[in-house]
């Protein structure tokens, strides 16, 4: 996936909001919380950042291409970074960042939920 089409299906999903911070990150928000982080990995691959269940966790960790994302998960976050190529295909990294999005705007309040009409959606 080329930052291109990362930014492009981000800006698709209902209610989200695009920031470039952190060094130059591209950093989606839905509902002023982030859902996807997208910068340079190794070489010139871009690296996904993505929040992920518990249990998704458990089985990307440890998968090729695929840790757990630097700084947020050492703090206990549930959050998968894609960094290779070798990690996801680019329809199951959109599949995750989607669930993504999901799973933050589900934890935004619910006053924030309804402002945003996902109470018919989650």
């Amino acid at each position: 996936m080329t930052q291109e089409e990362y930014n492009e299906y981000c800006g698709g999903l209902p209610s989200t909001t695009h920031v470039v911070q952190w060094g130059g990150a591209h950093v989606w928000k839905v509902g002023g919380k982030v859902f996807a982080i997208a910068g340079w990995g190794e070489g010139e691959d871009l690296a996904v950042t993505f929040k992920v269940s518990d249990i998704a966790f458990e089985i990307l960790q440890d998968l090729p291409g695929l840790r757990p994302a630097p700084y947020l998960a050492s703090r206990g976050f549930k959050w998968i970074q894609n960094y290779q190529p070798s990690g996801l295909s680019d329809d199951d990294l959109r599949d995750f960042i989607s669930k993504s999005h999901e799973l933050v705007a589900a934890g935004l309040t619910k006053k924030l939920q309804r402002e945003l009409g996902f109470l018919d959606r989650l």
